[in-house]
Parts: C-alpha cells; sequence; structure tokens
C-alpha cells in the first residue's frame, strides 16, 4: 500500500502488464510501452495482432524472441527515457523494434542506435508486423494459440482505455503532437461502441474515453450518422457519452477541450440513470490572456471561470482536473500570479503541472524571454503548494460522506480502491484497511470516508 504522490506525470499512462504466458516453443514478444495512454492503446493493438498471428507475449527481456519499444516524443526529457529503454532493451534482448511517436524522427534514434532492426511511427500497425516477421517468422498453432476475445490489455482486467480518435487540429506552439500523429481522424460512432460492449462483455468495469482532443470527436466526419441498436447515432461525444453511459461501466472522460458544447455533457453526468461519471479532464495549460495567446491557445480564462460555475450548478458533484505548463517563454511574475489566482477561484479538484521544456519542432522554442531553470522550478514549487492546499481542503470536507469506490488492488494492509473522482494513477486513492480482506479488483463498493490527506482517502465498508 503507497499513497499517492504529489508529482506524478500526468501525461504517462500505468505501467503495461503482461499477464499471458506463452507455450512451450512459441515465438514471443516482448513489449515496453512509454507515455501516455493513447500509445498504452496502440501497444494493445500491436499485441493482440501478434497475438492472432500465434505469438506469444514474453513479460521479460530474457523469455521473448525480439522486444517491441513503443516510445514517446512529448517532451525532451520523454525523448531520452525512450532512448534509455531502447539502450536497455538492446542490452537485455538484442533484437529490438522502436515504434511511436519517437519513431516519426528515425534518423535520431538511429544516430543513438544503429543496432536496432526497424523504425516506424505511432500507429503504423502493419509495419511493425512487418518488421516483427522479419525479426521472428510466426508459427502458430490454431488448436492452442487462442486470442481472447477482448483482445491483449496492458491494464487491469477491470479496467480499460478506449481510444475514440486519433491526431489533433489544434496548433499549440509548444506540441508537435499533430506533426507525429497528423490531424484528427475520428473512429465511426459505431466501431466506438461494438468495441465498448465487448469490452464491458469481458469484465471491464470503467471505461477511459481517451483521444488528442475529445471534445472533437467527429467533427472531421461533420458528425455523420451510423447504425445503432436499430436506430442511429451521431459521431459527436455527446451522442457517443450517452450511449457508452447505458453499458452499465463508468466512464470517464479524458482531455476535454472547454468548448461550448460540453456544457451538453454535464446533465448526463448528473442524471442517475447514466454511468457518464461526473469527472472532466480539461487541460487548461494557464490562465493569464497573454500567456495562452502566446501558447496558441484559447485565451478566455474568465469565461472559463463561469463556464466552470455553471457546470457545478447542473452538476454539484463535478470534478475537475486539469494540467497547466510554468515557466513558458516570456511567463513574467505577474501572469504567474495570475494563474495563483484563477487557481484559487478555479477550484480545481485535481491538478498537475509541467515545468515548460523546448521539444524539438516545437515553435515555442524561438520565443524570446526563456525563464530561467531555477525560476521555473520556483513557480512549479509554489503551484504544487497551492494546488496541494486546494486538494487537502476538498478532500478534508469528505470526512463523514459516503461514495462508491472501485477496487484496483487488494494486499495484506489494504484494498487501494478510487473514487469516481480519480483516474488511474494520475488521481489519488481511497484504501481501505479493515474489513477488506473478501474484496477483489474490479469490485464497487459502497465506502464511509473517515480519514483524508492531502492527496488520498481512507474509508470503511457500508
Amino acid at each position: 500500500m503507497s499513497t499517492n504522490p504529489p508529482d506524478l506525470r500526468p501525461d504517462l499512462a500505468p505501467a503495461a502488464r503482461v499477464s499471458d504466458r506463452p507455450r512451450r516453443g512459441q515465438p514471443t514478444i516482448g513489449m515496453v510501452s512509454l507515455g501516455c495512454p493513447k500509445a498504452l492503446v496502440d501497444s494493445e493493438r500491436i499485441l493482440t495482432r501478434l497475438r492472432a498471428e500465434g505469438y506469444g507475449i514474453s513479460p521479460d527481456y530474457a523469455g521473448a524472441d525480439a522486444v517491441i519499444v513503443n516510445t514517446c516524443g512529448f517532451l525532451d526529457s520523454a525523448k531520452a527515457e525512450s532512448l534509455d529503454a531502447i539502450g536497455e532493451a538492446l542490452t537485455e534482448n538484442g533484437k529490438v523494434i522502436v515504434t511511436g511517436c519517437l519513431g516519426a524522427e528515425p534518423d535520431y534514434i538511429r544516430t543513438h542506435h544503429p543496432r536496432i532492426l526497424a523504425v516506424t511511427g505511432p500507429h503504423q500497425y502493419e509495419q511493425v508486423l512487418d518488421a516483427v516477421h522479419g525479426a521472428v517468422p510466426p508459427d502458430p498453432d490454431p488448436f492452442v494459440d487462442l486470442l481472447p476475445a477482448s483482445g491483449v490489455r496492458l491494464t487491469p482486467r477491470h479496467f480499460s482505455y478506449l481510444k475514440i480518435s486519433e491526431g489533433c487540429n489544434h496548433k499549440c506552439r509548444f506540441c508537435i503532437i499533430p506533426a507525429m500523429r497528423g490531424k484528427l481522424a475520428s473512429r465511426p460512432a459505431h466501431a466506438v461502441l461494438r468495441e465498448a460492449e465487448k469490452l464491458v462483455e469481458s469484465g471491464v468495469r470503467e471505461l477511459l474515453v481517451i483521444s488528442q482532443d475529445t471534445s472533437a470527436y467527429g467533427l472531421d466526419r461533420k458528425h455523420d450518422l451510423h447504425p445503432w441498436k436499430g436506430g442511429e447515432i451521431r459521431s459527436h461525444i455527446t451522442d457517443l457519452s450517452r450511449e457508452l453511459g447505458r453499458l452499465g461501466a463508468w466512464v470517464r472522460l479524458h482531455y476535454v477541450y472547454p468548448y461550448p458544447h460540453v456544457r451538453n455533457l454535464i446533465p448526463l453526468m448528473a442524471d442517475p440513470d447514466n454511468r457518464l461519471l461526473p469527472y472532466l479532464d480539461i487541460p487548461f495549460q494557464h490562465a493569464h490572456p497573454d500567456t495562452l495567446k502566446r501558447m496558441a491557445r484559447p485565451a478566455a480564462a474568465a469565461k472559463t471561470l463561469d463556464e466552470i460555475a455553471a457546470w457545478r450548478a447542473t452538476c454539484p458533484d463535478l470534478t475537475l482536473r486539469s494540467t497547466f505548463i510554468v515557466g513558458y517563454p516570456g511567463e513574467t511574475e505577474a501572469e504567474f500570479q495570475t494563474l495563483l489566482d484563477w487557481l484559487d477561484e478555479a477550484q480545481l479538484d485535481r491538478v498537475g503541472c509541467f515545468k515548460y521544456e523546448n521539444v524539438d519542432g516545437a515553435r515555442s522554442n524561438t520565443l524570446p524571454d526563456h525563464v530561467p531553470d531555477e525560476v521555473k522550478q520556483d513557480r512549479w514549487d509554489r503551484f504544487m503548494a497551492k494546488a496541494q492546499d486546494i486538494s487537502a481542503a476538498k478532500l478534508a470536507a469528505r470526512v463523514g460522506t459516503t461514495c462508491q469506490a472501485i477496487v484496483d488492488e487488494v494486499d495484506a494492509d489494504a484494498a487501494t480502491c478510487r473514487t469516481m473522482a480519480d483516474a488511474p494513477e494520475i488521481d489519488g486513492n481511497l484504501f481501505i484497511d479493515d474489513g477488506h480482506e473478501t474484496l477483489k479488483p474490479g469490485d464497487i463498493v459502497t465506502v464511509e470516508v473517515d480519514e483524508a490527506g492531502d492527496y488520498d482517502l481512507w474509508g470503511r465498508i457500508v
């Protein structure tokens, strides 16, 4: 049992879990999945395709005939982590195939690691399979190699990420994701819903909806109609959320930009007959209009406060998570103070923060007045102290209340759970340390909160 540290990277997915054990003599592939939940879904799709072709999935380097490293290129520090992971895989195994966001820069990777077998870019599944075939020929046994109905998953059995689109149409100066992953490309609504149904049928209790811009879902398709359940459904986040919320599992929305139509989601979150959780993950990034303009982001922070107040009026239980950047080029002390004041007024429930980093290819690199590292660190410390105070006060107010919680892990000391207000890995936990012995992952229980910390809760089953 461990409490949730305050400096978790908000861009990271949970660590990939491999529970599959290959049969004797089966060609096996290892997977190192880095970066965000969207990359984790890509890893799951690659492994599902490989399992369907008769490959086994190895949980370690030594048991693998080759290793795929799914890389991240979000920040320069993430690129360094990816290069380190590639180097470790080469040392421990020797046969390495690289894919993912950093794979969009093959020359950069090969300069550091010329021994790799192949490099492919993000969501280039066919090229990854071709590289695997070349390194390790398949040897399927149709009587033994059965693919799980839900495919290969790298998350615990009771929750799963559901990717609804690729790419992004925004042109934020600090971000190179659109250059790597392309423009918005939404999946058809009926395809998303069919996948969600299969996941729920396989035992998933929580669906985590992800994309680069969830609010924009279907915009590229002109919100076209698709057949569903004897009728039609529009490729629109409101319609999709409504149908997902009827499947019986918790549904949690991530990466939602605060477009005006987001207000139409709030009544669904307040509807007790719909399982769309009262939770919005919105990357505000900053609050000062000048900083936002330099970021090439919407600069109406004051209007956002009005929108937040309206959302909470409709759904008082709404949890708001966001991420911010401090030390962006040109950020003055006055601009940073505006951000702190805005955070005081907004009273966001869950907050993550990045210290600005240059990223090769980002337009923000050429902006004037870059902030010294020691000033970035000071502002990050002050920002997180403010966020911690807000979190502690909000959680203290929950002592004595009851809530539902989903069980993630059970050990001898306690059951580690999450409330509707907590996403896996990036938010807090609720611990049950009495009467937890019969609980198992995926159980949803009613808990009375009897203790609160800065980020976590403790409670007892009622």
